[in-house]
């Protein structure tokens, strides 16, 4: 399989554990110029920004750990820009959902909430 198939896999296992939790999805895979948001969904007045990561079960890095420092400034733009644009007035989380797979069957699907924040540069 590819890495695009299994990221497929992954982004449907955590929209199917969203909307299974109660969420409306509201965007899969949203552009902003160079920027790109997996899932964006709306739960009791909060819209989740969410990065979806898939690795195999004996990768060395865990899926969370590949959420970066600029991967996560990345989606923050994002959900500010798609905020303001859509004039969405909403809190904002910055989620993450983890999925672990075996040979293309996912065997593990996390859904972490307010998984990190927006950092601020100081000089």
């Amino acid at each position: 399989m590819t890495n695009q198939e299994i990221g497929k896999i992954g982004e449907d296992a955590a929209a199917n554990l969203l909307i299974k939790k109660g969420y409306k999805i509201l965007e899969r895979n949203y552009r902003a110029g160079h920027l790109e948001v997996d899932i964006i969904a709306l739960k009791d007045d909060v819209v989740a920004f969410v990065e979806v990561k898939t690795r195999a079960v004996n990768y060395l890095v865990s899926p969370q750990e590949a959420v970066n420092y600029r991967k996560q400034n990345f989606i923050a733009n994002a959900a500010n820009g798609y905020m303001r644009r859509f004039r969405r007035s909403e809190e904002a989380r910055l989620d993450v959902v983890t999925v672990l797979h075996k040979n293309g069957a996912v065997v593990e699907v996390e859904h972490i909430e307010n998984a990190y924040y927006p950092r601020v540069k100081t000089y």
